[in-house]
């Protein structure tokens, strides 16, 4: 059985790239050939290494441009894989499948040519119900939602401490993770009388990073606070598993009806902090939601009051807290690599 991949950011190194990288790992498991086209083989060593996986036998192979060439090439595979930048591809595989990580609109989805393009796929599948929504009303589709993978095993809960953990870039290119509304929100926390807790906030600096970066050093003056930038994985799991609760910013001030592109379409971190056994409270917006039971496996929250509130009665009851770590462990199951694989087995079969 041969498989084809094709994911146009690959080299970003990001969430759709790791759902994109274990589902090539996991067919190759099951002795399919995969091949990825339009990168040279050089990166497969970098995408190893970030991801974890094993992709050894990965063939990395060039992309072709004409619908002839196309024609040719994804007719002599069985399971063609495309995840979309917001366009429709030719496909002529055996079991066509494009995916959709982003919320698109407005861009003409429902084209008489993207119909005819539709037409040819098997399977149309987002990373969330949020996307879902755009992706259904934009092109005119009725899409199936599969969950990203998230390695639940590389997470566990230690011995915690008095410890607010917030995970995400500091770049501020499509998503803005506002960490600066965690640190006023956690300066207001001390001064209303919190004391022997600490907020960490780790992430990538990336493309515009560092400027954001040392902003919030300026803001963070002498609180409790500490920032810390490219951390690696090691240290990641780490301070999952010695913090109690799990902050996220993202998406906060945005319309997600108008901007669905700037909240979070899932929500990766907020499942491995909770893997670790730490009690998310995150805006409640985009995927967040799918996530998150409000009361029972975290919260979710609106403005800063609502932050500051939540988060002091969370302090304030610790067999609350306690009690809500080990459920959002359980509740973190629901999205482990291993049901991305028992649902992606649904649709690899070819079609007849």
């Amino acid at each position: 059985m041969k498989a084809g991949f094709f994911n146009p950011y690959l080299d970003t190194l990001g969430g759709g790239e790791r759902y994109t990288l274990t589902l090539a790992e996991y067919l190759i498991t099951k002795g399919w050939e995969v091949d990825i086209f339009g990168y040279k083989s050089e990166i497969k060593k970098d995408l190893m290494v970030k991801f974890n996986l094993k992709i050894e036998r990965v063939n990395f192979v060039p992309s072709v441009k004409s619908l002839l060439q196309r024609l040719k090439m994804t007719r002599q595979y069985d399971f063609f894989f495309w995840l979309s930048d917001g366009s429709v591809p030719f496909l002529f595989s055996r079991n066509n499948v494009l995916h959709f990580q982003v919320p698109f609109h407005d861009v003409d989805g429902r084209s008489s040519l993207n119909r005819v393009k539709l037409k040819r796929m098997d399977h149309i599948v987002c990373n969330s119900k949020f996307t879902k929504k755009f992706i259904d009303r934009e092109y005119g589709v009725n899409s199936g939602v599969i969950h990203p993978p998230i390695d639940i095993e590389s997470f566990s809960p230690g011995k915690k401490k008095n410890l607010i953990l917030s995970v995400g870039r500091f770049s501020q290119l499509l998503q803005a993770k506002r960490q600066d509304i965690l640190v006023s929100s956690f300066q207001k926390l001390c001064d209303q009388g919190l004391k022997d807790w600490q907020l960490v906030l780790a992430g990538a600096t990336g493309v515009g990073g560092e400027d954001y970066f040392n902003q919030l050093k300026r803001q963070v003056k002498d609180y409790p606070i500490e920032l810390l930038a490219d951390v690696d994985f090691k240290t990641l799991k780490k301070l999952y598993s010695e913090a109690k609760i799990f902050w996220s910013a993202s998406g906060y001030g945005i319309d997600e009806e108008k901007e669905p592109e700037k909240v979070e379409h899932f929500g990766i971190a907020i499942v491995e902090a909770m893997a670790a056994g730490c009690v998310p409270v995150a805006v409640g917006k985009g995927g967040a939601k799918e996530i998150i039971k409000k009361g029972k496996t975290g919260f979710l929250w609106e403005n800063e009051e609502e932050l500051v509130g939540v988060t002091q009665d969370l302090i304030a009851d610790p067999a609350n807290l306690s009690s809500l770590s080990k459920a959002v462990i359980k509740s973190s199951q629901a999205f482990s690599k291993k049901k991305f694989c028992q649902k992606f087995d649904e649709i690899i079969t070819p079609a007849s």
